[in-house]
């Protein structure tokens, strides 16, 4: 055994899955390669009706179990990683989703990320791969926004209100998940990273939350259809005043493709003064959707995600305001979460 191998706490990770036949085998395969640091996998097969069951089996090493049956108020998702936990040994829990896929050595280097930065709950939002016209268009836009919200300086600053976490990637000692509650205390939770970090942070514990994309890296949904029915679910509850929202994106999408039509009459016409005035609205929007680390080219057709974010916003409004989601052949019931307080809201639309 490496030695630094044995000097590590034991890690349990914990993979709930339903219907994740597309995607579990390469997630399985880079959990399995995290040999630097002692761990063991579970498995929690969420009642799934396709192969994600007999894939998750056949991985020797992986420890295969069926959630337990849902209970009245619960999401899917809360009840999976409760059962899991239940099997769990380890010091630390990593919660990961079935569609991620982990690099060589990045459990260890969090393990050891989170003792180095004292951190009772460490969280890395993953690269995005996107490879959709609709995912590379939109998935910027949504990405640069919840950056704004919830900002990593924020959330990873113990004097700061701030909490976040992203339930793709959250690394938390046992002990101070048991001593929270755990999922069970956000059981009708649909934003349970969010809802968790909050009980972490509100209990005076630490949080370390950056851009992880050195570690994991992630393809959340591989057509329209599931795009559009996880962000109905979501962003509603990730982004208060939604519908304020929603204009100001529409507004800043028109905006954008006003000043290029300006800039190149400009240009045409041999106004350089007024052409260097039109190019600056489409910099400053590209500037801003680039800190949400997509490719240039994922970066160029985010203007037009714009104006599909606003839709998705406001449908997730919609859905939420009449009393229900669907996710992953569930209804769920509307709950009264917020993204942030609206003071914070006002804050990020101001540019502040």
């Amino acid at each position: 055994m490496n030695p630094e191998t044995a000097t590590r706490p034991t890690v349990s990770v914990i993979v709930p899955a339903r219907n994740e036949e597309a995607c579990l085998a390469a997630c399985l395969e880079s959990l399995v390669a995290q040999e630097e640091v002692s761990r063991e996998i579970v498995v929690v097969d969420d009642h799934s009706t396709d192969r994600t069951r007999e894939i998750a089996c056949s991985f020797p090493d992986v420890q295969v179990i069926p959630a337990d049956p849902l209970p009245s108020g619960w999401t899917g998702k809360n009840n999976a990683v409760v059962t899991g936990v239940h099997h769990a040994r380890g010091a630390w829990l990593l919660f990961t989703d079935a569609d991620t896929v982990h690099l060589p050595g990045s459990l260890a280097r969090a393990i050891d990320e989170a003792e180095q930065k004292q951190a009772d709950m460490l969280s890395y939002s993953p690269e995005q791969v996107a490879k959709s016209f609709w995912e590379r268009a939109v998935m910027p836009v949504i990405f640069a926004e919840l950056a704004a919200v919830y900002r990593p300086s924020r959330v990873s600053d113990p004097q700061s209100p701030a909490a976040a976490a992203n339930g793709q990637y959250l690394l938390i000692r046992r002990d101070i998940y048991d001593a929270i509650g755990g999922h069970a205390a956000v059981a009708d939770s649909l934003l349970e990273d969010v809802a968790l970090a909050r009980t972490v942070k509100q209990s005076g514990r630490r949080i370390a939350f950056r851009y992880g994309g050195d570690a994991v890296r992630t393809r959340m949904y591989r057509n329209f259809a599931q795009l559009r029915e996880g962000w109905t679910k979501n962003l509603a509850l990730l982004f208060s005043q939604a519908e304020l929202l929603a204009s100001f994106r529409l507004l800043e999408g028109g905006v954008f493709f006003a000043s290029l039509a300006l800039l190149g009459a400009s240009l045409a016409t041999h106004h350089l003064a007024l052409a260097s005035g039109f190019a600056l609205p489409p910099a400053l929007i590209l500037k801003r959707i680039s800190r949400a680390h997509f490719s240039w080219g994922a970066n160029l057709l985010a203007p037009v995600g714009l104006f599909m974010f606003s839709y998705l916003l406001l449908r997730s409004a919609h859905a939420h305001s009449r009393g229900g989601v669907e996710w992953k052949g569930r209804r769920y019931s509307s709950l009264p979460e917020e993204g942030v307080p609206d003071p914070e809201r006002q804050k990020v639309l101001a540019g502040g």
